[in-house]
């Protein structure tokens, strides 16, 4: 169940980055007099009223032509996703890649069964009682 649900999620997770590498789109902003007024990203911008633009420093207004000013940014994706095969790696990527999945998928293994690693485990025989022997005991 917690398997299941792990591979649906990071299904989701490749799908949903797959379409934002693959998705092209444009960011629209308008500046006037060097400040930003709009930005948009799937409209229009709006544009600032068409009274001239006016100089802080003086009391007069200064009409210019350009001192709006609009500019685009367009953030083009991929156009073609790239399909790597696994013959494309060297020796030692192949090997890393191999043992990686290994290590990796017996994390995810059930132990139905507890392994005690000393069962088979026999022990010396002893012929004398060495603590008693060597007259050295733990007080």
């Amino acid at each position: 169940m917690k398997l299941k649900f792990l591979h649906s999620f990071f299904s989701f997770l490749l799908a949903i980055l797959i379409l934002l590498s693959t998705s092209s789109f444009t960011i629209k902003k308008h500046f006037c007099s060097g400040f930003l007024i709009d930005s948009a990203v799937f409209t229009q911008v709006e544009k600032c009223s068409n009274e001239p633009c006016s100089d802080s420093s003086k009391e007069t207004i200064v009409t210019q032509p350009d001192c709006c000013d609009d500019v685009i940014d367009i953030v083009e994706g991929q156009e073609v996703v790239i399909h790597k095969k696994i013959d494309d790696l060297d020796y030692h990527q192949q090997l890393f890649l191999l043992a990686f999945t290994e290590s990796y998928s017996y994390i995810f293994e059930s132990s139905s069964r507890q392994v005690v690693p000393h069962r088979h485990y026999i022990p010396p025989i002893l012929v004398r009682d060495f603590q008693v022997f060597h007259q050295h005991f733990l007080i």
